[in-house]
Protein backbone atom coordinates (compact mmCIF):
# COMPACT_ATOMS: atom_id res chain seq x y z
CA UNK A 1 0.00 0.00 0.00
CA UNK A 2 1.50 3.85 -0.97
CA UNK A 3 0.00 6.96 0.28
CA UNK A 4 0.78 9.59 -1.76
CA UNK A 5 2.15 12.44 0.37
CA UNK A 6 0.42 14.92 -1.82
CA UNK A 7 -3.23 14.54 -1.52
CA UNK A 8 -3.36 11.66 1.32
CA UNK A 9 -5.06 9.31 -0.69
CA UNK A 10 -3.88 5.54 -1.12
CA UNK A 11 -2.54 5.57 -3.99
CA UNK A 12 -2.49 1.16 -4.33
CA UNK A 13 -4.19 -0.54 -1.77
CA UNK A 14 -4.51 -4.24 -0.73
CA UNK A 15 -8.16 -4.88 0.57
CA UNK A 16 -6.17 -8.03 2.15
CA UNK A 17 -4.19 -5.66 4.44
CA UNK A 18 -5.68 -4.15 7.65
CA UNK A 19 -4.92 -0.48 6.93
CA UNK A 20 -6.27 -1.51 2.94
CA UNK A 21 -9.30 -2.05 4.71
CA UNK A 22 -9.34 0.98 6.61
CA UNK A 23 -9.27 3.16 3.91
CA UNK A 24 -11.54 1.40 2.26
CA UNK A 25 -14.41 1.81 4.33
CA UNK A 26 -13.58 5.03 6.21
CA UNK A 27 -14.14 6.07 2.37
CA UNK A 28 -17.30 4.58 2.55
CA UNK A 29 -18.58 6.28 5.61
CA UNK A 30 -18.23 9.70 3.88
CA UNK A 31 -19.99 8.37 1.05
CA UNK A 32 -22.46 7.63 3.60
CA UNK A 33 -22.48 11.08 4.63
CA UNK A 34 -22.38 12.17 1.47
CA UNK A 35 -25.32 10.10 0.33
CA UNK A 36 -27.73 11.38 3.56
CA UNK A 37 -26.21 15.67 3.14
CA UNK A 38 -27.96 15.09 -0.53
CA UNK A 39 -31.18 13.52 0.59
CA UNK A 40 -31.59 15.33 3.98
CA UNK A 41 -29.30 18.71 3.45
CA UNK A 42 -30.62 19.46 7.11
CA UNK A 43 -28.80 16.71 8.86
CA UNK A 44 -26.15 17.01 11.15
CA UNK A 45 -22.90 14.52 11.15
CA UNK A 46 -20.68 13.40 13.80
CA UNK A 47 -18.35 10.82 13.22
CA UNK A 48 -17.74 8.17 10.92
CA UNK A 49 -14.98 6.08 11.63
CA UNK A 50 -13.97 2.62 10.05
CA UNK A 51 -14.43 -0.11 12.29
CA UNK A 52 -13.19 -3.48 12.90
CA UNK A 53 -16.04 -5.03 10.16
CA UNK A 54 -16.94 -2.29 8.07
CA UNK A 55 -18.00 1.44 9.34
CA UNK A 56 -21.01 3.66 10.48
CA UNK A 57 -21.57 6.83 10.70
CA UNK A 58 -23.73 9.45 13.01
CA UNK A 59 -26.49 11.20 12.69
CA UNK A 60 -28.87 13.91 14.11
CA UNK A 61 -31.99 13.95 11.92
CA UNK A 62 -34.45 16.48 12.04
CA UNK A 63 -37.07 14.00 12.15
CA UNK A 64 -37.60 10.25 13.44
CA UNK A 65 -35.57 8.12 11.05
CA UNK A 66 -36.53 4.66 10.60
CA UNK A 67 -34.46 1.51 9.08
CA UNK A 68 -37.39 1.73 5.94
CA UNK A 69 -34.68 4.81 4.59
CA UNK A 70 -32.13 2.88 4.24
CA UNK A 71 -32.53 1.77 0.85
CA UNK A 72 -32.83 4.93 -0.43
CA UNK A 73 -29.42 6.21 1.21
CA UNK A 74 -28.29 3.33 -0.15
CA UNK A 75 -29.24 3.99 -3.88
CA UNK A 76 -27.92 7.65 -3.33
CA UNK A 77 -24.55 6.17 -2.35
CA UNK A 78 -24.11 3.52 -5.42
CA UNK A 79 -24.62 6.81 -7.47
CA UNK A 80 -21.76 8.85 -5.89
CA UNK A 81 -20.10 5.23 -6.59
CA UNK A 82 -20.90 5.72 -10.09
CA UNK A 83 -19.80 9.59 -10.72
CA UNK A 84 -16.07 8.34 -9.19
CA UNK A 85 -15.45 11.47 -7.84
CA UNK A 86 -12.25 12.15 -6.84
CA UNK A 87 -10.70 12.52 -2.88
CA UNK A 88 -8.81 15.69 -2.25
CA UNK A 89 -6.91 16.68 0.73
CA UNK A 90 -6.71 19.99 2.28
CA UNK A 91 -5.66 21.79 5.36
CA UNK A 92 -7.08 24.75 7.54
CA UNK A 93 -6.39 26.44 10.51
CA UNK A 94 -8.20 25.88 14.02
CA UNK A 95 -9.98 29.04 13.19
CA UNK A 96 -10.44 28.51 9.63
CA UNK A 97 -12.46 25.64 10.32
CA UNK A 98 -14.16 26.45 12.78
CA UNK A 99 -15.79 29.49 10.60
CA UNK A 100 -16.19 26.85 8.09
CA UNK A 101 -18.46 24.46 10.78
CA UNK A 102 -20.09 27.54 11.69
CA UNK A 103 -20.93 28.64 7.81
CA UNK A 104 -22.18 24.55 7.21
CA UNK A 105 -24.40 24.49 10.59
CA UNK A 106 -22.02 21.07 11.77
CA UNK A 107 -22.46 21.64 15.68
CA UNK A 108 -20.76 18.52 16.47
CA UNK A 109 -18.01 18.88 14.24
CA UNK A 110 -17.72 22.22 15.44
CA UNK A 111 -17.39 20.80 19.44
CA UNK A 112 -14.49 18.83 18.26
CA UNK A 113 -12.41 21.42 16.57
CA UNK A 114 -12.87 23.63 19.23
CA UNK A 115 -11.35 20.70 21.90
CA UNK A 116 -8.11 20.95 19.98
CA UNK A 117 -5.36 23.27 20.58
CA UNK A 118 -5.77 26.65 19.05
CA UNK A 119 -2.18 26.41 16.84
CA UNK A 120 -3.86 22.94 15.30
CA UNK A 121 -4.08 22.37 11.86
CA UNK A 122 -6.61 20.32 10.71
CA UNK A 123 -7.04 18.19 7.41
CA UNK A 124 -10.17 17.53 5.40
CA UNK A 125 -11.43 15.26 2.45
CA UNK A 126 -12.99 16.72 -0.16
CA UNK A 127 -15.04 14.63 -2.82
CA UNK A 128 -17.72 16.41 -5.14
CA UNK A 129 -19.59 19.37 -3.08
CA UNK A 130 -19.09 17.32 0.02
CA UNK A 131 -15.94 17.77 2.40
CA UNK A 132 -15.48 15.65 5.76
CA UNK A 133 -12.85 16.76 8.75
CA UNK A 134 -10.89 13.68 8.97
CA UNK A 135 -7.19 12.71 9.47
CA UNK A 136 -7.30 10.09 6.53
CA UNK A 137 -6.22 8.15 4.61
CA UNK A 138 -8.50 7.40 2.21
CA UNK A 139 -8.60 5.97 -1.22
CA UNK A 140 -8.19 8.13 -4.41
CA UNK A 141 -11.88 7.73 -5.90
CA UNK A 142 -15.79 6.83 -5.55
CA UNK A 143 -15.66 4.75 -8.17
CA UNK A 144 -13.15 2.56 -6.24
CA UNK A 145 -15.82 0.33 -4.68
CA UNK A 146 -17.59 -2.04 -6.34
CA UNK A 147 -19.89 -3.47 -3.74
CA UNK A 148 -21.97 -1.61 -0.65
CA UNK A 149 -24.92 -2.60 1.51
CA UNK A 150 -26.14 -0.96 4.46
CA UNK A 151 -26.57 -3.38 7.48
CA UNK A 152 -28.57 -1.94 10.38
CA UNK A 153 -29.49 1.50 12.29
CA UNK A 154 -28.83 2.05 16.17
CA UNK A 155 -28.81 4.32 18.76
CA UNK A 156 -25.90 5.84 19.87
CA UNK A 157 -25.29 8.81 22.61
CA UNK A 158 -22.67 11.95 21.00
CA UNK A 159 -19.19 11.00 22.42
CA UNK A 160 -20.17 7.94 24.12
CA UNK A 161 -22.17 9.74 27.18
CA UNK A 162 -25.45 9.13 28.26
CA UNK A 163 -25.79 12.95 29.23
CA UNK A 164 -25.68 13.72 25.68
CA UNK A 165 -27.99 13.39 22.74
CA UNK A 166 -28.65 10.10 21.40
CA UNK A 167 -27.94 9.97 17.95
CA UNK A 168 -28.88 7.73 14.91
CA UNK A 169 -25.74 5.64 13.76
CA UNK A 170 -25.70 3.56 10.53
CA UNK A 171 -23.61 0.60 9.88
CA UNK A 172 -23.15 -0.66 6.14
CA UNK A 173 -19.89 -2.49 4.80
CA UNK A 174 -18.49 -2.20 1.45
CA UNK A 175 -15.79 -4.55 -0.88
CA UNK A 176 -13.84 -4.05 -3.75
CA UNK A 177 -15.93 -7.22 -5.52
CA UNK A 178 -19.73 -8.13 -5.89
CA UNK A 179 -18.28 -11.71 -4.60
CA UNK A 180 -16.65 -11.07 -1.34
CA UNK A 181 -19.92 -9.13 -0.38
CA UNK A 182 -22.39 -12.63 -1.32
CA UNK A 183 -19.21 -14.63 0.99
CA UNK A 184 -19.73 -11.68 3.27
CA UNK A 185 -23.83 -11.91 3.61
CA UNK A 186 -23.72 -15.63 3.46
CA UNK A 187 -21.78 -15.76 6.51
CA UNK A 188 -23.74 -13.11 8.32
CA UNK A 189 -27.07 -15.61 7.44
CA UNK A 190 -24.81 -18.42 9.14
CA UNK A 191 -24.02 -16.64 12.21
CA UNK A 192 -27.52 -15.31 12.73
CA UNK A 193 -28.59 -18.91 12.52
CA UNK A 194 -26.30 -19.78 14.64
CA UNK A 195 -26.98 -16.80 17.58
CA UNK A 196 -26.73 -17.98 20.98
CA UNK A 197 -29.59 -15.87 22.41
CA UNK A 198 -31.65 -17.75 19.17
CA UNK A 199 -30.46 -21.38 20.02
CA UNK A 200 -30.45 -21.15 23.50
CA UNK A 201 -33.77 -20.49 24.03
CA UNK A 202 -35.02 -23.37 21.53
CA UNK A 203 -32.70 -25.95 23.53
CA UNK A 204 -33.86 -24.11 27.01
CA UNK A 205 -30.42 -23.77 27.95
CA UNK A 206 -30.41 -20.08 29.52
CA UNK A 207 -33.09 -17.36 29.45
CA UNK A 208 -32.59 -13.33 29.61
CA UNK A 209 -35.07 -11.20 31.37
CA UNK A 210 -35.92 -7.84 31.79
CA UNK A 211 -35.65 -8.15 35.57
CA UNK A 212 -32.20 -8.14 35.38
CA UNK A 213 -30.40 -7.00 32.58
CA UNK A 214 -27.00 -8.45 31.71
CA UNK A 215 -28.00 -11.08 34.63
CA UNK A 216 -28.50 -14.27 32.81
CA UNK A 217 -30.99 -17.36 34.06
CA UNK A 218 -29.65 -21.10 33.68
CA UNK A 219 -31.89 -23.31 33.25
CA UNK A 220 -32.09 -27.21 33.82
CA UNK A 221 -29.91 -28.21 30.59
CA UNK A 222 -27.92 -24.94 30.76
CA UNK A 223 -27.04 -25.99 34.59
CA UNK A 224 -25.86 -29.41 33.42
CA UNK A 225 -23.67 -28.25 30.57
CA UNK A 226 -22.00 -25.40 32.76
CA UNK A 227 -21.36 -28.02 35.53
CA UNK A 228 -19.80 -30.48 32.85
CA UNK A 229 -17.35 -27.59 31.50
CA UNK A 230 -16.57 -27.51 35.88
CA UNK A 231 -16.03 -30.44 35.95
CA UNK A 232 -13.50 -30.94 33.43
CA UNK A 233 -12.08 -28.11 35.00
CA UNK A 234 -12.00 -29.21 37.98
CA UNK A 235 -10.05 -32.62 36.48
CA UNK A 236 -7.71 -31.09 34.83
CA UNK A 237 -6.56 -28.58 37.78
CA UNK A 238 -6.65 -31.29 40.09
CA UNK A 239 -4.03 -32.99 36.86
CA UNK A 240 -1.61 -29.94 37.42
CA UNK A 241 -2.00 -29.23 41.39
CA UNK A 242 -4.17 -26.46 41.96
CA UNK A 243 -6.15 -25.89 44.79
CA UNK A 244 -9.70 -24.94 44.71
CA UNK A 245 -10.72 -22.12 47.02
CA UNK A 246 -13.79 -19.84 47.27
CA UNK A 247 -13.75 -16.50 48.13
CA UNK A 248 -16.45 -13.68 49.22
CA UNK A 249 -18.93 -11.74 46.80
CA UNK A 250 -18.68 -9.13 48.73
CA UNK A 251 -15.49 -6.95 50.45
CA UNK A 252 -15.03 -3.51 52.13
CA UNK A 253 -13.63 -0.81 50.11
CA UNK A 254 -10.54 -0.74 52.49
CA UNK A 255 -9.81 -4.26 50.72
CA UNK A 256 -10.03 -2.78 46.96
CA UNK A 257 -8.17 0.48 47.94
CA UNK A 258 -5.45 -1.92 48.74
CA UNK A 259 -5.14 -3.79 45.76
CA UNK A 260 -6.02 -0.64 43.45
CA UNK A 261 -9.31 -1.22 41.95
CA UNK A 262 -10.89 1.44 43.86
CA UNK A 263 -8.84 3.88 41.96
CA UNK A 264 -8.03 2.00 38.80
CA UNK A 265 -11.62 0.51 38.62
CA UNK A 266 -14.54 2.09 40.38
CA UNK A 267 -16.50 2.51 37.27
CA UNK A 268 -16.95 -1.01 36.74
CA UNK A 269 -17.82 -2.31 40.48
CA UNK A 270 -21.22 -2.12 42.01
CA UNK A 271 -21.01 -0.47 45.78
CA UNK A 272 -23.02 -0.50 48.47
CA UNK A 273 -22.83 0.29 52.09
CA UNK A 274 -23.10 -2.10 55.11
CA UNK A 275 -23.45 -0.68 58.88
CA UNK A 276 -21.99 2.82 57.63
CA UNK A 277 -18.90 1.21 55.99
CA UNK A 278 -18.48 1.20 52.01
CA UNK A 279 -18.68 -2.57 50.64
CA UNK A 280 -18.01 -3.28 46.95
CA UNK A 281 -19.06 -6.48 45.18
CA UNK A 282 -16.35 -8.05 44.01
CA UNK A 283 -15.62 -7.68 39.92
CA UNK A 284 -12.46 -10.36 40.26
CA UNK A 285 -10.97 -12.55 42.69
CA UNK A 286 -7.93 -11.29 43.31
CA UNK A 287 -7.73 -9.85 46.25
CA UNK A 288 -9.81 -12.74 47.80
CA UNK A 289 -6.74 -14.93 47.32
CA UNK A 290 -4.29 -12.61 48.44
CA UNK A 291 -6.36 -12.72 51.64
CA UNK A 292 -5.95 -16.47 51.95
CA UNK A 293 -2.42 -16.58 51.05
CA UNK A 294 -1.71 -14.07 54.04
CA UNK A 295 -3.68 -16.43 56.13
CA UNK A 296 -0.12 -18.25 57.48
CA UNK A 297 3.34 -17.78 56.54
CA UNK A 298 4.93 -19.74 53.64
CA UNK A 299 8.48 -21.58 52.87
CA UNK A 300 10.36 -21.40 49.56
CA UNK A 301 9.53 -25.09 49.38
CA UNK A 302 5.94 -24.97 49.12
CA UNK A 303 6.28 -22.78 46.20
CA UNK A 304 4.79 -22.53 43.40
CA UNK A 305 1.21 -22.25 45.45
CA UNK A 306 -2.05 -22.66 42.33
CA UNK A 307 -4.78 -21.56 43.64
CA UNK A 308 -7.84 -22.38 41.48
CA UNK A 309 -11.50 -20.56 42.19
CA UNK A 310 -14.70 -20.27 40.02
CA UNK A 311 -15.93 -17.01 41.41
CA UNK A 312 -18.99 -15.33 40.89
CA UNK A 313 -18.41 -11.39 39.78
CA UNK A 314 -20.53 -8.74 39.05
CA UNK A 315 -19.16 -6.13 36.38
CA UNK A 316 -21.21 -2.75 35.50
CA UNK A 317 -21.55 -2.54 31.82
CA UNK A 318 -23.97 -0.54 30.28
CA UNK A 319 -27.08 -1.49 28.70
CA UNK A 320 -26.64 -0.87 25.39
CA UNK A 321 -23.55 -3.17 25.58
CA UNK A 322 -25.19 -6.40 26.54
CA UNK A 323 -25.45 -8.57 24.45
CA UNK A 324 -26.50 -12.35 25.59
CA UNK A 325 -24.22 -14.27 27.26
CA UNK A 326 -21.62 -12.67 25.63
CA UNK A 327 -21.57 -9.59 27.41
CA UNK A 328 -23.41 -9.75 31.25
CA UNK A 329 -23.11 -7.84 34.22
CA UNK A 330 -22.22 -10.98 36.27
CA UNK A 331 -20.93 -14.07 35.21
CA UNK A 332 -18.66 -17.27 36.82
CA UNK A 333 -14.90 -16.43 36.05
CA UNK A 334 -12.65 -19.56 35.96
CA UNK A 335 -9.94 -17.16 38.14
CA UNK A 336 -6.59 -18.87 39.16
CA UNK A 337 -3.60 -17.50 41.34
CA UNK A 338 -0.20 -18.32 41.11
CA UNK A 339 2.20 -17.51 43.49
CA UNK A 340 6.12 -18.49 42.81
CA UNK A 341 9.60 -17.48 43.00
CA UNK A 342 11.17 -15.44 40.45
CA UNK A 343 13.15 -18.12 38.98
CA UNK A 344 9.77 -20.23 38.89
CA UNK A 345 8.16 -17.89 36.48
CA UNK A 346 9.06 -18.85 33.31
CA UNK A 347 7.83 -22.57 33.45
CA UNK A 348 5.12 -21.47 35.34
CA UNK A 349 3.81 -19.59 32.57
CA UNK A 350 4.85 -22.11 29.73
CA UNK A 351 2.62 -24.84 32.52
CA UNK A 352 -0.39 -22.35 32.00
CA UNK A 353 0.18 -22.09 27.85
CA UNK A 354 0.41 -25.67 27.49
CA UNK A 355 -3.21 -26.02 29.81
CA UNK A 356 -5.00 -23.39 27.97
CA UNK A 357 -3.91 -24.87 24.38
CA UNK A 358 -5.03 -28.54 25.94
CA UNK A 359 -8.39 -27.27 26.80
CA UNK A 360 -9.06 -25.25 23.28
CA UNK A 361 -7.60 -28.09 21.20
CA UNK A 362 -10.34 -30.54 22.83
CA UNK A 363 -12.82 -27.73 22.18
CA UNK A 364 -11.78 -27.49 18.31
CA UNK A 365 -10.71 -24.59 18.91
CA UNK A 366 -7.52 -22.52 17.04
CA UNK A 367 -6.19 -19.39 18.61
CA UNK A 368 -3.40 -16.63 18.17
CA UNK A 369 -1.13 -15.27 20.88
CA UNK A 370 -0.80 -11.47 21.82
CA UNK A 371 1.38 -9.63 24.11
CA UNK A 372 -0.11 -6.73 25.67
CA UNK A 373 2.07 -3.85 28.02
CA UNK A 374 1.90 -1.53 30.16
CA UNK A 375 -0.85 0.98 29.57
CA UNK A 376 -1.34 3.97 30.56
CA UNK A 377 -3.49 3.66 33.93
CA UNK A 378 -1.15 1.57 35.59
CA UNK A 379 0.67 1.29 39.04
CA UNK A 380 4.00 -0.12 39.75
CA UNK A 381 7.62 1.12 38.60
CA UNK A 382 8.78 1.18 35.38
CA UNK A 383 11.87 -1.69 36.52
CA UNK A 384 8.46 -3.96 37.57
CA UNK A 385 6.68 -3.49 34.08
CA UNK A 386 10.30 -4.06 32.12
CA UNK A 387 11.09 -7.37 34.49
CA UNK A 388 7.44 -8.56 33.93
CA UNK A 389 7.47 -8.04 29.98
CA UNK A 390 10.43 -9.51 29.45
CA UNK A 391 9.46 -12.54 31.52
CA UNK A 392 5.98 -13.13 29.47
CA UNK A 393 8.39 -12.24 26.36
CA UNK A 394 10.64 -15.35 27.17
CA UNK A 395 8.11 -17.73 27.65
CA UNK A 396 6.07 -17.10 24.54
CA UNK A 397 9.57 -17.22 22.77
CA UNK A 398 10.24 -20.87 24.22
CA UNK A 399 7.04 -21.75 23.96
CA UNK A 400 7.63 -21.20 20.01
CA UNK A 401 4.33 -19.94 18.37
CA UNK A 402 4.50 -16.61 16.88
CA UNK A 403 2.61 -13.66 18.35
CA UNK A 404 2.02 -10.03 18.26
CA UNK A 405 2.81 -7.00 20.79
CA UNK A 406 -0.67 -5.27 21.28
CA UNK A 407 0.90 -2.23 22.81
CA UNK A 408 -0.47 -0.21 26.34
CA UNK A 409 -3.30 -2.86 26.63
CA UNK A 410 -2.19 -5.00 29.80
CA UNK A 411 -3.90 -4.36 33.04
CA UNK A 412 -3.16 -1.75 35.22
CA UNK A 413 -1.34 -4.23 37.65
CA UNK A 414 0.56 -6.46 35.17
CA UNK A 415 1.18 -6.83 31.14
CA UNK A 416 -0.39 -10.06 30.40
CA UNK A 417 -0.81 -12.65 27.15
CA UNK A 418 -3.95 -13.29 25.60
CA UNK A 419 -5.48 -16.36 24.02
CA UNK A 420 -7.78 -15.21 20.79
CA UNK A 421 -9.48 -17.97 20.07
CA UNK A 422 -10.65 -18.89 16.19
CA UNK A 423 -14.29 -20.41 16.35
CA UNK A 424 -15.93 -22.28 13.00
CA UNK A 425 -16.77 -18.93 11.07
CA UNK A 426 -13.33 -17.70 11.45
CA UNK A 427 -14.63 -15.30 14.44
CA UNK A 428 -12.18 -14.50 16.97
CA UNK A 429 -13.07 -14.27 20.86
CA UNK A 430 -10.68 -13.30 23.66
CA UNK A 431 -10.90 -16.03 26.62
CA UNK A 432 -7.54 -16.73 28.54
CA UNK A 433 -5.29 -14.89 29.64
CA UNK A 434 -2.05 -14.85 31.96
CA UNK A 435 -1.23 -11.78 33.66
CA UNK A 436 2.00 -11.24 35.61
CA UNK A 437 1.85 -9.23 38.63
CA UNK A 438 4.62 -7.95 40.61
CA UNK A 439 2.43 -5.13 42.52
CA UNK A 440 -0.61 -6.93 44.27
CA UNK A 441 2.13 -8.89 46.28
CA UNK A 442 4.16 -5.66 47.22
CA UNK A 443 0.74 -3.55 48.24
CA UNK A 444 -0.59 -6.85 50.48
CA UNK A 445 3.19 -7.34 51.59
CA UNK A 446 3.13 -10.99 51.26
CA UNK A 447 6.17 -13.02 51.59
CA UNK A 448 7.87 -16.30 51.65
CA UNK A 449 10.98 -17.86 53.41
CA UNK A 450 13.53 -18.27 51.49
CA UNK A 451 16.19 -21.12 51.26
CA UNK A 452 18.44 -18.05 53.14
CA UNK A 453 16.35 -18.02 55.86
CA UNK A 454 15.68 -14.26 54.51
CA UNK A 455 12.11 -12.98 53.77
CA UNK A 456 11.13 -12.53 50.07
CA UNK A 457 7.64 -11.10 47.91
CA UNK A 458 6.58 -13.75 45.66
CA UNK A 459 6.07 -12.85 41.82
CA UNK A 460 2.17 -13.63 41.18
CA UNK A 461 0.44 -15.07 38.28
CA UNK A 462 -3.49 -13.97 37.77
CA UNK A 463 -4.83 -16.68 34.57
CA UNK A 464 -8.26 -17.54 33.27
CA UNK A 465 -8.79 -20.73 30.76
CA UNK A 466 -12.44 -19.80 30.01
CA UNK A 467 -12.57 -16.24 30.70
CA UNK A 468 -16.21 -15.66 31.87
CA UNK A 469 -18.31 -19.05 31.68
CA UNK A 470 -20.97 -17.67 30.43
CA UNK A 471 -19.73 -15.79 27.57
CA UNK A 472 -17.61 -19.66 26.84
CA UNK A 473 -20.80 -21.06 27.04
CA UNK A 474 -21.95 -18.72 24.18
CA UNK A 475 -19.38 -19.16 21.81
CA UNK A 476 -19.80 -23.23 21.91
CA UNK A 477 -23.61 -22.71 21.36
CA UNK A 478 -22.81 -20.71 18.02
CA UNK A 479 -19.22 -22.57 17.33
CA UNK A 480 -21.29 -26.43 17.58
CA UNK A 481 -24.56 -24.67 16.39
CA UNK A 482 -26.02 -26.52 19.83
CA UNK A 483 -24.82 -29.68 18.30
CA UNK A 484 -22.59 -30.23 20.95
CA UNK A 485 -20.06 -33.39 21.23
CA UNK A 486 -21.90 -36.87 23.02
CA UNK A 487 -19.99 -35.98 26.37
CA UNK A 488 -21.24 -32.30 26.26
CA UNK A 489 -24.88 -32.71 25.53
CA UNK A 490 -27.16 -31.89 28.17
CA UNK A 491 -29.23 -34.85 26.59
CA UNK A 492 -26.85 -37.71 25.42
CA UNK A 493 -29.55 -40.20 24.40
CA UNK A 494 -33.54 -39.60 23.55
CA UNK A 495 -35.46 -43.02 23.86
CA UNK A 496 -38.45 -43.06 21.48
CA UNK A 497 -41.10 -46.12 21.46
CA UNK A 498 -42.92 -46.41 18.73
CA UNK A 499 -46.77 -46.92 21.22
CA UNK A 500 -47.53 -47.20 24.57
CA UNK A 501 -46.87 -50.66 24.04
CA UNK A 502 -42.96 -49.91 24.26
CA UNK A 503 -42.89 -47.66 27.30
CA UNK A 504 -41.96 -49.75 29.82
CA UNK A 505 -39.34 -51.38 27.40
CA UNK A 506 -37.47 -47.94 26.95
CA UNK A 507 -37.58 -47.79 30.78
CA UNK A 508 -35.73 -50.69 30.99
CA UNK A 509 -33.25 -49.22 28.78
CA UNK A 510 -32.88 -46.23 30.07
CA UNK A 511 -32.42 -47.54 33.31
CA UNK A 512 -29.30 -49.46 31.70
CA UNK A 513 -28.00 -46.59 30.73
CA UNK A 514 -28.41 -44.25 33.45
CA UNK A 515 -26.75 -46.82 35.66
CA UNK A 516 -23.74 -45.88 33.19
CA UNK A 517 -23.56 -42.23 33.96
CA UNK A 518 -24.96 -41.92 30.51
CA UNK A 519 -28.00 -39.02 30.56
CA UNK A 520 -30.79 -39.73 28.83
CA UNK A 521 -34.86 -39.17 28.28
CA UNK A 522 -38.15 -41.01 26.95
CA UNK A 523 -40.45 -39.10 24.79
CA UNK A 524 -43.81 -41.15 25.95
CA UNK A 525 -46.15 -38.65 24.01
CA UNK A 526 -48.76 -39.63 21.61
CA UNK A 527 -47.25 -39.38 18.31
CA UNK A 528 -46.03 -40.39 15.60
CA UNK A 529 -42.62 -42.21 15.02
CA UNK A 530 -41.29 -39.39 12.74
CA UNK A 531 -43.07 -36.49 14.52
CA UNK A 532 -40.71 -37.83 17.51
CA UNK A 533 -37.49 -38.20 15.15
CA UNK A 534 -38.15 -34.28 14.21
CA UNK A 535 -38.41 -33.45 17.31
CA UNK A 536 -35.51 -35.04 19.12
CA UNK A 537 -33.21 -33.74 15.67
CA UNK A 538 -34.62 -29.90 16.59
CA UNK A 539 -33.16 -30.77 19.79
CA UNK A 540 -30.25 -31.72 18.14
CA UNK A 541 -29.86 -35.14 20.78
CA UNK A 542 -26.83 -36.88 19.78
CA UNK A 543 -28.86 -40.36 19.83
CA UNK A 544 -32.24 -41.94 19.14
CA UNK A 545 -33.01 -44.81 20.05
CA UNK A 546 -35.96 -46.10 18.54
CA UNK A 547 -37.91 -49.47 20.43
CA UNK A 548 -40.94 -51.25 19.11
CA UNK A 549 -41.93 -54.88 19.00
CA UNK A 550 -38.93 -56.43 17.04
CA UNK A 551 -36.41 -54.66 19.47
CA UNK A 552 -38.12 -55.42 22.40
CA UNK A 553 -38.62 -59.70 21.12
CA UNK A 554 -34.44 -59.06 20.26
CA UNK A 555 -33.85 -56.89 23.57
CA UNK A 556 -32.12 -54.39 21.21
CA UNK A 557 -32.37 -50.81 20.07
CA UNK A 558 -32.86 -49.02 16.31
CA UNK A 559 -29.99 -46.58 16.51
CA UNK A 560 -30.45 -43.04 14.83
CA UNK A 561 -28.00 -40.59 15.36
CA UNK A 562 -28.17 -36.68 15.43
CA UNK A 563 -27.18 -36.37 11.25
CA UNK A 564 -27.69 -39.39 10.15
CA UNK A 565 -30.12 -41.73 8.60
CA UNK A 566 -31.41 -45.62 10.86
CA UNK A 567 -28.08 -46.53 12.10
CA UNK A 568 -29.59 -50.34 12.05
CA UNK A 569 -30.04 -51.85 15.54
CA UNK A 570 -27.86 -53.19 18.06
CA UNK A 571 -28.02 -55.17 21.40
CA UNK A 572 -27.70 -52.39 24.41
CA UNK A 573 -24.91 -53.74 25.53
CA UNK A 574 -22.83 -53.11 22.32
CA UNK A 575 -24.20 -49.42 22.26
CA UNK A 576 -22.90 -48.74 25.37
CA UNK A 577 -19.48 -49.22 24.55
CA UNK A 578 -19.34 -47.53 21.55
CA UNK A 579 -21.02 -44.48 23.26
CA UNK A 580 -18.06 -45.10 25.91
CA UNK A 581 -15.47 -44.91 23.22
CA UNK A 582 -16.76 -41.56 21.69
CA UNK A 583 -16.79 -40.38 24.91
CA UNK A 584 -13.29 -40.71 25.63
CA UNK A 585 -12.45 -39.05 21.92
Amino acid sequence: MKISKKDGTVAQISFEEAAGKEAFWHTTAHILAQAVKRIYPNTKCAIGPAIKEGFYYDFDFDFEFTGEALGIIEDEMKRIVKENLMLKRFELSREQAIDRMKESREPYKLELIQDLPEDAVLTFYEQGEYADLCAGPHLSSTGQIKSLRLLSVAGAYWRGSENNKMLTRIYGISFPNAPMMDEYLMLQEEIKRRDHRKIGKELELFALMEEGQGLPFFLPKGVILKNLLIEYWRKIHRREGYSEVSTPIILNRDLWETSGHWDHYRENMYTTVIDEMEYAIKPMSCPGGMLIYKMQPHSYRELPIRMGELGLVHRHEKSGVLHGLMRVRCFTQDDAHIFMMKEQVTSEILGVIRLIDEVYSKFGFSYKLELSTRPENSIGSLEDWEMATDALRQALDVYGKPYRINEGDGAFYGPKIDFHLEDCMGRTWQCGTIQLDFQLPQRFQIEYIGEDGEKHQPVMIHRVVFGSMERFIGILIEHYAGKFPLWLSPVQIRILPISDRYIEYAQSIMEQLSKEGFRCEIDSKAEKIGYKIREAQLDKVPYMLIVGQQEMETSKVSVRKRDEKDGGSIPVAQLMEELKKEMER
